[in-house]
């Protein structure tokens, strides 16, 4: 089963204001550091065109997106002052425009990706040095 048929259409529209919305939030100059580095990390997490858990994977690949951009956005949304908040969200809804695909998203996940293997690798060595 894909993610996709998971949300059901209205979600999925839903979860794509909510995404403008932060992109609207982040750019916005009167948004305090902290919500916005969040907006710009949940952002980078699901525009990027590849996932930090493959969706291959089972049940991990999928609860990644189902976990993950919900609790993101929610704490972008509970650190930012309402009127704020409200006032992006007003403006997503109005729009019809997208949030922006970030390529630089991927380079993010890569980056993990590279230093869970270099954690994994030095780890690796320690164990067999030792046996």
């Amino acid at each position: 089963m894909k993610l996709r048929q998971l949300f059901g259409a209205a979600n999925r529209v839903r979860l794509k204001v909510y995404l403008l919305a932060l992109w609207k939030l982040f750019r916005h100059p009167q948004t305090p550091l902290l919500p916005k580095a969040i907006a710009l990390l949940v952002l980078a997490y699901a525009l990027s065109p590849i996932d930090l858990i493959p969706d291959f994977i089972p049940v991990l690949g999928w609860l990644d997106d189902l976990v993950l951009l919900p609790l993101g956005i929610a704490l972008a949304v509970k650190l930012t002052p309402a009127h704020l908040w409200q006032a992006r969200l007003a403006e997503a809804e109005a729009s019809g425009e997208r949030a922006p695909r970030l390529v630089w998203g991927a380079l993010l996940i890569v980056a993990v990706w590279l230093l869970f293997a270099a954690l994994f690798g030095w780890w690796l060595w320690r164990v067999l040095a030792n046996a």
